[in-house]
């Protein structure tokens, strides 16, 4: 009798920690999914706000150029010179490839 008993515990153990897996992955399941959604969101935020820096950046330069408004001169200065140095970059490569030609 003590083995029926015992067999019948380690019966009631064993479906209890199924049943256990099967819930625990199930909610890994949904998290991964939220995880995914929430991952995909950030990206979109962050390329947004690479957007929206963007267009700031264009405006305050903009802005200081017309010499409307109380602009940073100094930082639009920087911005100038930053694309000035990426053009002459641009044309370095471009002369580099024709030389290769």
């Amino acid at each position: 009798m003590a083995q029926k008993e015992i067999v019948k515990l380690l019966h009631a153990q064993v479906e209890r920690l199924i049943a256990d897996h099967e819930r625990v992955s199930a909610e890994c399941r949904a998290l991964t999914k939220e995880r995914d959604k929430l991952l995909s969101e950030k990206r979109h935020l962050e390329e947004r706000v690479r957007e929206l820096d963007t267009r700031l950046r264009s405006a305050e330069l903009s802005e200081v150029m017309r010499g409307t408004g109380g602009g940073n001169v100094t930082r639009a200065r920087a911005r100038v010179n930053s694309l000035l140095r990426e053009v002459d970059q641009c044309i370095a490569a471009i002369k580099h490839e024709q030389e290769k030609e």
